[in-house]
């Protein structure tokens, strides 16, 4: 049968298995064996058993619930009280002032809990109330926040990138390292639109909200913090500096965080069987949905869908920038109605083959995947950090995807940024045992 026939009907069933509602992990499977049984000869229950063996026994995925694990205990930790009052001493001068709180918040959260809806949700019920008592405008503390969260999904330890180092086998601690410069570029084209809208929107930022503080006096303000940004630079540097593994790093990160839990006064017996739950839940699902990937992975491989694809796009004589134009608006339109990890896993398979064809390196290609799903949380109908910050304020789901118009387009810069410029992404990992 033809290559493209194919990939339609294999396509039909998969969106057909969604729609009504099924698992994706399931759907992956089961796309898996209707690829083998229908469009090939291998047996269907022999590379079931053995796709889902080796994908549970991978090593680097022993990370997934580690790094789930520190953020579970820290989200439940008393780290979201005292990240305003950290913060702010730092931000009250620039222009925008406390519109900061949620950019620089954000960034903090991600490197803890590696997850965008964790952020939204955490940040924000911090900083919505304060921000709109003291008056700040609506739209720009929505927007802030929505485009701020989604850089739990970049910087490291970022869930997401364990997934595509999995699903890939590239290097989880090169792809953790290569997010780092990327994370802050997007902070800073964060800040600097905060900055310049604040001078354009003098009235959307209220004066003499801030106080003249020393340095001493600021550090003090933010003393509750230092303990938790050393943690991530720990976590991140112990990695960088090739001293330990990704999952050596997390099973550390892990301790430490127990660790402040206990010292802060937060670690309770509760607090503990939460956080372990929490983890079990998040982990069971990556964890299905990453087998169901593995085995669709050696399906296609088998019928040999995309071997045939890549060459087929090969011979259309597109450029990578070309390439890489229309793979951008495809994910954007498919994270239009699915999760981040669930875009990921999907695509891999197929789409890896056509980028290495077109000399794109794999490791770029991850943080470049990251960052256009990045887009996805903030794109209606399916985009989660809108739905979590919809439930936070009880607006219209349209006014919050409006509020964030500003930060996806930043996001896309971000993209343009890194293709013009790969070596924001791949200079870190350069350096590495070097």
């Amino acid at each position: 049968m033809d290559m493209i026939w194919m990939s339609l009907i294999l396509l039909v069933v998969l969106l057909a298995l969604l729609g009504a509602g099924l698992w994706v992990a399931f759907a992956l499977t089961a796309i898996g064996c209707v690829a083998l049984y229908c469009f090939s000869s291998i047996p269907v229950g022999d590379s079931l058993s053995t796709a889902f063996y080796s994908a549970s026994v991978s090593w680097e995925l022993a990370a997934l619930p580690m790094f789930i694990w520190m953020g579970e205990v820290l989200f439940r930790s008393r780290l979201s009280e005292q990240m305003f009052s950290g913060i702010a001493p730092w931000v009250g001068k620039v222009p925008g002032r406390l519109l900061h709180t949620n950019i620089v918040g954000c960034g903090i959260f991600a490197a803890i809990s590696g997850s965008s809806a964790a952020t939204a949700a955490t940040i924000g019920k911090m900083s919505i109330p304060e921000l709109t008592l003291r008056g700040y405008d609506q739209k720009q503390i929505l927007g802030t926040l929505a485009g701020s969260a989604t850089l739990g999904l970049l910087i490291p330890p970022s869930i997401i990138l364990i997934v595509y180092g999995v699903a890939t086998e590239q290097s989880i601690a090169r792809l953790f390292v290569a997010g780092i410069l990327p994370g802050l570029m997007l902070m800073v084209l964060f800040g600097a639109y905060v900055m310049f809208w604040s001078l354009m929107n003098p009235a959307g930022v209220p004066a003499g909200d801030s106080e003249s503080l020393s340095f001493t006096a600021k550090l003090q303000r933010s003393r509750p913090l230092i303990p938790v940004v050393l943690l991530i630079v720990g976590v991140i540097g112990s990695i960088y500096g090739g001293l330990a593994s990704p999952t050596e790093s997390a099973a550390i990160g892990v301790a430490l965080a127990h660790l402040l839990s206990w010292r802060s006064g937060s670690m309770s017996r509760n607090t503990f069987i939460n956080a372990l739950m929490g983890t079990v839940k998040t982990s069971s699902m990556i964890s299905f949905i990453l087998v169901g990937a593995h085995f669709l992975t050696t399906s296609m491989g088998f019928t040999g869908i995309p071997r045939e694809l890549a060459a087929w796009i090969s011979t259309l004589g597109l450029s990578p920038y070309m390439l890489l134009v229309a793979l951008t608006l495809f994910f954007i339109l498919l994270g239009c109605f699915l999760d981040g990890i669930s875009v990921v896993v999907l695509t891999t398979s197929v789409i890896l083959p056509m980028v290495q064809a077109a000399g794109i390196d794999p490791l770029w290609f991850g943080i470049y995947l990251v960052i256009v799903v990045e887009m996805s949380q903030i794109t209606p109908p399916v985009g989660f950090n809108l739905f979590v910050i919809q439930g936070l304020t009880g607006e219209n789901i349209l006014r919050v995807a409006w509020a964030a118009l500003p930060y996806f387009l930043l996001i896309l810069t971000g993209v343009v940024l890194i293709t013009i410029f790969p070596e924001i992404v791949t200079y870190l990992p350069g350096k590495m045992g070097n």
